[in-house]
């Protein structure tokens, strides 16, 4: 039997690398709703968050092998998260996400360099080497509503409500984690 209700990343990986179909199967069967979150939180729309996902499979389906991800979540993560950005640039007008990516974007405008400046003082592993650094140096509570906000474009009624927490509590939390990240950045000589 190739696959089964409980398989582990390695098993799924190792049935992607076998070239085989029920690849696509166990990884929709264990991580399509956390994919299709991460999309419909993005997109605000169901059928693109659905397409978005499939596209996450193929994707995914078309680079391993090579790749091999040690911790499959976070890779099918990071090429939804890739798709459903993509996709929001490309079809949907701003009025239609309702205005969390917009927001989301400009709250962090003052704290992350521009794209143009990473290209051209720094590598982009670099700023995300540094990124994961000040991520880990955060208080869990702060990295949990921090991560909710920028890597899955959780709304901050939604953070609230997650996190047992008032709504000034969270933007307490965002506002200041943004001051320390932009602290963070320059001090590790990151140009804003």
């Amino acid at each position: 039997m190739e696959g089964g209700k409980n398989m582990d990343d390695k098993q799924i990986v190792d049935l992607y690398w076998k070239r085989s179909e029920s690849a696509i199967d166990e990884t929709a069967s264990k991580y399509g709703s956390y994919c299709h979150h991460i999309a419909l939180n993005i997109l605000h729309n169901e059928e693109y968050s659905k397409e978005c996902v499939n596209d996450t499979y193929l994707r995914a389906w078309n680079s391993m092998p090579p790749n091999r991800p040690n911790l499959l979540s976070s890779f099918l993560g990071k090429i939804t998260r890739n798709l459903a950005f993509d996709k929001y640039k490309k079809n949907l007008a701003k009025k239609r996400g309702s205005g969390q990516i917009d927001l989301v974007l400009s709250e962090l405008e003052n704290c992350v360099p521009s794209v143009e400046t990473i290209d051209k003082a720094i590598d982009e592993y670099i700023l995300s080497e540094t990124i994961n650094r000040f991520l880990s140096s955060m208080p869990i509570e702060s990295r949990k509503v921090f991560m909710r906000r920028y890597w899955y474009v959780s709304s901050i009624k939604e953070i609230s409500d997650e996190y047992d927490m008032s709504i000034s509590k969270v933007k307490m939390i965002l506002f200041r984690s943004r001051n320390e990240l932009k602290l963070f950045l320059e001090r590790e000589g990151i140009a804003l």
